[in-house]
């Protein structure tokens, strides 16, 4: 059975949260497609509080969530499994976004409606919410990805995307081995290197209420530095992957 759409959610921490969020993106899902098959899938990234145990008693509140449970391993690796899960699943459309409710449904729209026109789709955090350390460290990572690969992209790592399958599965190929820490931002480049148009498009972000940030202020630097790196090596590889994704040819309504 093939799905119209999946959404994609990882999760850490999120006790306080998680069950309004759910409850917000499977809304949307009922609402916007009451005849189509979606799913939310929440990949609970080894929380250490009730996230895992609250998601497995909603469940049964929510026929269109599906809960993948896995050991810890950060961010970036949750969302790639949970790219994978829709892509098994045979997902048209995967839609990208956090669990910490600082994003709103009545956004996704405004990416949806240039699926026809686009296999990769970013929103772009207009005015962020965040620690001031993350506001520099996403604008040094922004001008790393200028310069190393000429490709100038607002938001690189957002979690509010829409991405097509079929393009996802070849991204998820292509995607360097082991998984880097922000895979997103190499999705995005591969995906705007491949002559894809991205959009951003400006969505609203709220401040962060509840929940636990996974990386710590004192770690940020140490990521930035990594993250650098695997973008540098990686520069040496794109070119081949570029061309095994080749551009997409333009859906028509």
């Amino acid at each position: 059975m093939s799905l119209l759409l999946s959404i994609v959610m990882p999760a850490y921490n999120e006790e306080e949260v998680i069950e309004t969020v759910v409850k917000q993106w499977t809304d949307l899902l009922t609402r916007q497609f009451p005849t189509e098959n979606t799913r939310l899938i929440v990949v609970n990234d080894g929380s250490r509080d009730k996230t895992g145990e609250i998601l497995d008693q909603i469940k049964s509140r929510y026929p269109k969530l599906m809960v993948v449970h896995q050991v810890n391993g950060g961010h970036g690796n949750a969302v790639v499994n949970g790219y994978r899960q829709a892509v098994a699943l045979d997902s048209e459309y995967v839609f990208q976004t956090d669990s910490d409710d600082q994003f709103i449904t009545d956004d996704f729209g405004k990416l949806w409606a240039h699926r026809n026109e686009s296999p990769f789709i970013l929103g772009y955090r207009e005015e962020r919410y965040d620690a001031s350390a993350r506001l520099f460290i996403t604008r040094i990572l922004r001008w790393s990805i200028a310069f190393i690969y000429g490709t100038y992209i607002m938001d690189s790592n957002i979690p509010f995307r829409l991405i097509r399958g079929t393009f996802l599965r070849k991204l998820l190929a292509q995607l360097p081995d082991p998984t880097p820490f922000a895979p997103n931002i190499f999705l995005a480049v591969m995906a705007k290197k491949a002559g894809c148009n991205t959009f951003d498009i400006p969505i609203t972000h709220k401040e962060r209420q509840t929940g636990t940030v996974s990386i710590l202020k004192w770690k940020l630097l140490k990521v930035c530095i990594q993250s650098f790196k695997e973008l540098a090596q990686f520069r040496f590889e794109l070119g081949g992957k570029v061309k095994a994704l080749k551009k997409p040819e333009p859906v028509t309504a």
